[in-house]
């Protein structure tokens, strides 16, 4: 009988984990949201406003410099005020965004509304993670920190489905739409209702236990341990947390520094998985890939079609990743997604060596066009497998809990830096160039990618965030 019960209350805390997880993993939602709400817009925000290449990928891409703001100080101001603070002001920056985004009557204009959306998803960015990594028994922190992913995953789809829906229904991106709006601007409006919902939720969670502990309060996070994850010694636990604390002080960028170029040799490891992770492509796919098909002989229904497929694609493998994270390992599910997007882009690369035409006039010949078609979705296969969602627990985990605020902010911060760059520079390279030497680029990072975690990358799979950062009682795990 009573093993029955224990059985009972382990599952009804596992449930608890569980719904705290999805909870903050709304914030992923908003993140994907984001990242491909202006797949659809894009071409329509260029005729509208009269851009050229650049401002195109500009207007695009601005977003993301708000987002590494956003990031770089999200880690600092929730130690200050909170996790759950920080992610109230998470929604209403991206709420206030997306009904002015909505509304832009100017280039100048869309610029300043996109900038503070982008902060708000650079703050969820990192406080997801972060929480999602504070409040997960290590046995699940790798699964239930894939959620992330798993959230950024649906963003983007319900993001490229709602433009495809709203397009279509429209007949067209720039067509006028309910109240004589033009559809392209619904597709931001839509992103109200995500953003309402992660406040709502922000306000039902609860605290995280570390934040709590480091501001002397014990009986609460006492309370969340047993009452949430389920610790059965819970102020043991707050015990084992405060020690931690009070050995590692408050984080500053000050304690980043260290013997490798300035910096702690664990930051530039996570600098570069976050950098790397963007300059394999994966948003060149996300941001352009309606425009990206369009160019190559779709029409733009077939490219809407096209897009929302490789959103699919992008949700169903990321449970691959929340299936193996914690059995095989985050190193080998990395090492294996470098090989498959390799793969992928090598093919989408030889593909476009056949395009045929200039500019805005490029079709691919015979069957070259299918060939494109299967490599980049190959690629969003593997790095929705591994990358996507392993890059983000791993920088929820990898760092010592005294620089694990900062750290996790720097490097998100890069990636979003990276995304930025990528994006901004995508359309105009992609014009110049051509494609097949773009793909080539992205194939020659996913290259580098797998040497990179082969020689510099260390496991984190099982191990408590209070034993990172070189004090694991593992030291076998990490790379020579």
């Amino acid at each position: 009988m009573s093993t029955t019960s224990g059985s009972t209350q382990a599952d009804q805390h596992v449930a608890k984990v569980i719904g705290v997880t999805v909870a903050a993993a709304v914030g992923g939602f908003l993140f994907g949201f984001d990242s491909s709400v202006v797949n659809g817009a894009v071409d329509s925000i260029q005729g509208h406003f009269g851009l050229g290449e650049f401002m195109k990928g500009f207007a695009v891409a601005v977003a993301l410099l708000g987002c590494a703001l956003g990031a770089w100080f999200a880690g600092r101001l929730a130690d200050v005020w909170g996790r759950k603070r920080v992610m109230l002001l998470g929604s209403f920056l991206f709420t206030i965004s997306s009904i002015g985004t909505g509304f832009a009557w100017s280039v100048p204009d869309l610029i300043v509304w996109r900038v503070l959306g982008g902060l708000g998803i650079g703050i969820a960015s990192v406080i997801a993670p972060a929480y999602i990594a504070e409040i997960a028994p290590a046995r699940f922190r790798g699964a239930l920190g894939s959620m992330q992913q798993l959230a950024i995953t649906i963003g983007i789809f319900i993001a490229l489905l709602s433009d495809a829906l709203l397009a279509d229904n429209a007949g067209g991106a720039s067509s006028d739409f309910w109240f004589g709006i033009e559809a392209w601007r619904w597709m931001f409006f839509v992103g109200v209702i995500p953003a309402l919902v992660y406040g709502v939720l922000a306000l039902l969670i609860p605290e995280s236990p570390r934040y709590l502990v480091g501001n002397h309060l014990d009986e609460e996070a006492a309370r969340i341990l047993r009452d949430v994850t389920g610790e059965p010694d819970p102020l043991n636990r707050v015990k084992e947390i405060r020690l931690t604390l009070r050995r590692e002080s408050k984080s500053s960028l000050a304690d980043i520094r260290g013997t490798s170029f300035g910096l702690h040799p664990l930051v530039w490891v996570g600098i570069w998985i976050a950098i790397l992770q963007q300059f394999v492509g994966i948003n060149a796919i996300f941001y352009y890939s309606t425009t990206l098909w369009k160019s190559v002989g779709f029409s733009e229904s077939q490219s809407f079609q096209t897009s929302v497929i490789t959103g699919i694609i992008n949700v169903v493998m990321t449970f691959g990743a929340i299936l193996f994270v914690d059995r095989i390992g985050r190193r080998l599910l990395l090492k294996i997604g470098s090989v498959g997007m390799f793969v992928g882009l090598v093919l989408a690369a030889i593909a476009f060596t056949q395009q045929q035409g200039s500019g805005d006039d490029v079709t691919l010949p015979g069957n070259w066009g299918v060939i494109a078609l299967i490599g980049a979705n190959l690629f969003v296969v593997a790095f929705a497998a591994t990358w996507g969602p392993v890059m983000w627990v791993m920088l929820g985990e990898m760092f010592p809990n005294r620089i694990r605020g900062v750290a996790l902010g720097v490097c998100t911060a890069m990636n979003w830096v990276a995304n930025f760059t990528i994006s901004l520079l995508f359309p105009q390279v992609s014009q110049s160039l051509g494609l097949a030497y773009v793909y080539g680029f992205f194939a020659l990072c996913a290259l580098i990618s797998y040497f990179y975690v082969q020689f510099k990358v260390p496991e984190t799979t099982g191990i408590e965030l209070e034993n990172m950062g070189g004090e694991s009682p593992e030291p076998a795990k990490t790379p020579v």
